[in-house]
């Protein structure tokens, strides 16, 4: 005989499983839900209307969410937009720092040739060496301002002398005694500079207005 045949039969397997399938559902859609936040929603079941307010809520909700979201972005992509300027201006401080002082060099070398050249002696070497620093300062952008001419700019200038002039503008540069340099627009160091003024003319006692 089958066994099967003896094995008692829950005829009400099926129903029991399909209720609480359905009260499974409804408890997980509920705990989705904070009905502590709505007390009304807590004496009976939801209505269209209902979860057309539930929903209007968690749309407003999400739309916060966006926005905060969208201004964390904003705050972090300028915070590294800020991070990578101050980097890059703190390499460039470092960099006008050591050219500053390569300068320095740069003009010992240039009167120790003007020197020799005056006492006639060969500087080819010496020349070779001041090419090859024009090619680094080229490399690094470091340009030298013309100032001879120029209207005297405090921003650029730096004047150590001045003499009367009458041919010429006022603060007009008329001897450059230091090159100055720039370097990616910013002066790294000012030319040091001699300018003009015009002569003031003193009257004499007793000379008429004329």
């Amino acid at each position: 005989m089958n066994n099967d045949e003896n094995t008692p039969v829950d005829l009400n397997f099926d129903e029991s499983n399909e209720q609480q399938s359905e009260t499974d559902s409804t408890k997980k859609i509920k705990d989705s839900i904070d009905l502590e936040t709505d007390p009304q929603l807590k004496s009976h079941e939801l209505s269209i209307d209902e979860l057309k307010i539930l929903l209007e809520k968690n749309s407003q909700s999400l739309t916060i969410c966006e926005e905060r979201l969208k201004r964390s972005l904003a705050d972090y992509q300028n915070l590294e937009r800020k991070t990578k300027s101050d980097i890059e201006n703190g390499v460039n401080i470092k960099i006008d720092k050591f050219m500053v002082n390569f300068l320095q060099i740069y003009d010992d070398l240039v009167r120790a040739k003007n020197v020799l050249v005056n006492e006639k002696i060969n500087v080819e070497g010496l020349e070779g060496i001041l090419r090859n620093m024009d090619s680094l300062l080229e490399q690094y952008n470091i340009v030298p301002m013309g100032a001879l001419g120029e209207i005297f700019n405090p921003n650029l200038h730096e004047a150590i002398s001045v003499i009367e002039d009458e041919t010429v503008d006022e603060d007009t540069i008329t001897k450059e005694v230091r090159k100055g340099y720039i370097s990616h627009n910013r002066v790294i160091r000012p030319a040091i500079v001699e300018i003009s003024k015009k002569p003031k003319f003193v009257k004499l006692d007793g000379e008429e207005n004329g």
